[in-house]
């Protein structure tokens, strides 16, 4: 079954994707150590594969045959794995200390790597939750976060969340480490809410603190 995505929607999603791609692009800019492979080719990949899915979301023949789908859920999969990867080479660079990293570079990245978080995780909370850019149901009760206005049918008849309620709660997620106003309800949700913890966690107590005091 195939969900309707609002037009608003699909261009804050799209928003999203550029600026984490673009922090991607900051970060190679800034030092090639801290990002693996081909970035020359990877990032224009990227931005290929947003080009696609916004062809693609509305067409039919798209998500008869997978193609739709496959290529939402490999972008999110490419754009995950940088970003952690990311962090993995600026951890390594605090503790090997021939890397050449000034502490402006890692301030830099980890600012980086802390937003593309949010935008990331936010894309995968839609997705789980329903509709996401796939537009296509992922679990068996199609509901895997619980939100205030859902508990309120009568103030709040017929709402459902969107990509704007999602980045709330992975902004909330990244810097409490706890959802404010939705509360996951299936074991995927929460692992990958507790993933998103602890990318938090490890970029504001280690990367941040270390940087700051470089600076100093």
């Amino acid at each position: 079954m195939l969900h309707r995505i609002a037009k608003r929607e699909l261009v804050h999603a799209q928003l999203g994707l550029l600026v984490a791609i673009a922090l991607q692009g900051v970060v190679w800019k800034l030092n090639h150590q801290l990002l693996v492979g081909p970035q020359y080719l990877i990032l224009p990949i990227e931005l290929g594969l947003i080009f696609v899915v916004g062809f693609t979301i509305n067409r039919h023949f798209a998500h008869r045959m997978g193609l739709h789908r496959s290529v939402v859920v490999g972008l999110l999969a490419l754009l995950s794995a940088a970003n952690l990867s990311s962090l993995i080479l600026v951890l390594r660079s605090l503790i090997i200390t021939h890397i050449s990293i000034t502490g402006e570079e890692l301030l830099v990245s980890a600012i980086a790597i802390f937003v593309t978080n949010i935008i990331v995780f936010a894309l995968w909370y839609w997705e789980i939750d329903s509709p996401g850019l796939t537009r296509t149901r992922w679990s068996k009760n199609d509901q895997d976060f619980q939100f205030t206005q859902q508990d309120l049918k009568h103030d709040f008849p017929g709402w459902s969340p969107e990509f704007i309620d999602y980045l709330y709660l992975s902004v909330t997620n990244a810097v409490n480490f706890a959802p404010a106003d939705a509360r996951p309800i299936t074991h995927g949700a929460k692992l990958l809410m507790g993933s998103q913890a602890l990318v938090s966690v490890f970029t504001l107590a280690l990367v941040i603190a270390r940087s700051v005091s470089i600076l100093g």
